[in-house]
């Protein structure tokens, strides 16, 4: 049985430029129009997870185009692994405000972050379908 081809990059391009533009754009004014205390902090993580997933999600649908695999990945799949972008930026940021940021911790990170969605895709694949 022929599986669909996973989404084009056309199709998820309205979500990100949304995300995107909602993300770069708030940072931009949460920098220069608040003051570094509790709330505008996380405002800034929130922020800075809708624009990296948003910069990232053209990218990653391109890659799941260029390189196909089995079963062929949802929008849903394709928006998961660009949060997981989304999630790992402003994570390396709030370690290196604590100032525990190393190359090493990081790689690390982004390990545990690979084998995660690698898991879940295995998990995706062994699905019995009738």
């Amino acid at each position: 049985m022929d599986m669909p081809p996973s989404p084009t990059v056309r199709s998820v391009l309205p979500a990100a430029i949304l995300m995107a533009l909602v993300g770069w754009v708030g940072l931009a004014g949460l920098f220069f129009a608040t003051l570094p205390t509790v709330g505008p902090r996380w405002l800034f993580f929130f922020l800075c997870v809708l624009a990296v997933t948003g910069s990232f999600l053209p990218a990653v649908a391109f890659l799941n185009r260029r390189f196909p695999s089995q079963p062929t990945p949802t929008p849903g799949v394709i928006l998961r692994q660009a949060i997981w972008f989304g999630i790992y930026v402003p994570t390396l940021a709030w370690l290196q405000i604590g100032r525990v940021l190393t190359p090493a911790l990081a790689l690390l990170l982004a390990v545990g972050l690979l084998l995660i969605e690698w898991l879940l895709r295995l998990r995706e694949k062994s699905q019995w379908k009738p």
